[in-house]
């Protein structure tokens, strides 16, 4: 008789196969979604960068480090002028621990001097041709520290 079927080592391999398909497909995803994040803070810290010098440009200065808080619902608004120049200030995406970052993964404003600011930053892997690691961004562009 001829029978029909499969035998129990085709099936171990197909499932095999399956099994390390299902991995790689996982892997991909994980690295999509960290370059996903990484690119998003360059394009966060881009915009915050223009706001501040819309800023700059209308008030002759840039805004206390209070005034810019990193959370997602704050706006930065001029003091003189009530202009908003962005509605919502962006919070750094989650997960955050993805990079080899030593001061952690959120952004963080400071001001040196009313002419000129630093937002820290960091990105798990390069992006755009920025490195990994902490960088700043200044009136002056992007800089490792």
């Amino acid at each position: 008789m001829n029978k029909k079927g499969f035998t129990l080592i085709e099936l171990l391999v197909v499932i095999a196969i399956i099994g390390i398909l299902s991995t790689l497909s996982v892997i991909a995803l994980n690295n999509a979604r960290q370059k996903s994040r990484d690119a998003r803070r360059v394009a966060d810290v881009k915009q915050v960068q223009t706001a501040l010098e819309l800023y700059f440009n209308d008030e002759s200065r840039y805004p206390d480090p209070t005034d810019v808080t990193f959370d997602g619902a704050s706006s930065i608004v001029g003091p003189t002028s009530s202009t908003t120049y962005m509605a919502v200030v962006p919070q750094a995406p989650q997960p955050y621990g993805d990079g080899p970052c030593s001061g952690g993964d959120n952004y963080e404003y400071t001001q040196a001097t009313t002419d000129t600011y630093e937002i820290r930053y960091c990105l798990g892997a390069e992006t755009g041709g920025i490195a990994s690691d902490d960088h700043y961004a200044t009136p002056a562009g992007i800089a490792d520290p």
